[in-house]
């Protein structure tokens, strides 16, 4: 038996079969998805860390027939990438609930009973049914690190702060990374709603931008990390604005054959999801 050490330390056997739900997700072409098995079979040893895996599987789709592959396989690292501050996360959060049938603010100073706070972001429905609700967006941008127990303790208390003043009927914990099972065991108490990358089941962040088609700028390859860092400043931070709209990628004033690629990368990972 092979085992593989996760980014939290923690010592698992080798999977198969949960590498290629990973590709499958990703929406990696089925004539792919064997060799990328099979390549991974020949690097794997014992105690392997998963980054590696992760490192092996995209320089191999990178050099494959289908490059741009590597794009949609990086989701997980691209949303990591939205830091180092927290707000294109924020920002990206709320046109992921917008797809959701909510209208946003985002950075809201609010001022409480006790004290002011500064709310991530703040949701309303756009019809009768749906709850007016705080939402703390908990960005990591490493792959380890989770949300305890003590981010939903404090979301908590910033949401009995502000609920009567501006009538939230529920506070929600949105982060990239995990929620630990005290955050999660917390929230179910007393009624917080969590949303982490694979929490909960169906309605996880991964499932949230694969069943929209949100995908973040970042994923892009043929963009420096400048370049995304000046779109992520103009709060450009989905592939599909730019699919709609290529003058978004003027202010970059990219080469012809970087642009050219670009809108190709692009042109697939907006395809992908329709």
């Amino acid at each position: 038996m092979v085992n593989v050490i996760k980014a939290t330390g923690e010592v698992e056997p080798y999977s198969e079969e949960k590498v290629l739900r990973s590709v499958q997700r990703a929406g990696i072409p089925k004539e792919l998805q064997s060799s990328v098995l099979a390549h991974i079979k020949e690097k794997l040893h014992d105690n392997m860390e998963t980054w590696e895996i992760y490192h092996h599987i995209s320089e191999f789709l990178g050099k494959s027939q289908f490059p741009y592959s590597k794009s949609r396989y990086s989701l997980k690292q691209a949303i990591m990438m939205l830091g180092p501050t927290g707000y294109p996360f924020e920002d990206y959060v709320a046109k992921i609930l917008q797809a959701k049938g909510y209208s946003t603010e985002v950075r809201q100073v609010l001022q409480g009973t006790c004290v002011t706070h500064e709310v991530d972001v703040v949701i309303r429905p756009n019809n009768k049914t749906g709850s007016t609700a705080m939402v703390e967006a908990k960005f990591h941008n490493s792959p380890g690190a989770r949300s305890d127990v003590h981010v939903s303790l404090y979301t908590k208390a910033r949401f009995d702060d502000l609920k009567d003043r501006y009538r939230f009927d529920e506070a929600w914990l949105v982060t990239n990374t995990k929620a630990t099972i005290d955050a999660v065991t917390y929230a179910q108490c007393i009624g917080m709603k969590v949303i982490s990358w694979s929490y909960p089941e169906q309605e996880s962040l991964r499932d949230l931008i694969e069943t929209s088609g949100l995908y973040p700028i970042t994923m892009l390859t043929n963009l420096s990390s400048a370049d995304k860092f000046k779109l992520l400043q103009n709060h450009i931070v989905l592939c599909r604005d730019i699919c709609s709209n290529h003058a978004l990628l003027d202010s970059l004033r990219l080469p012809p054959d970087v642009r050219k690629r670009t809108l190709e990368e692009i042109s697939f990972i907006c395809e992908a999801n329709r």
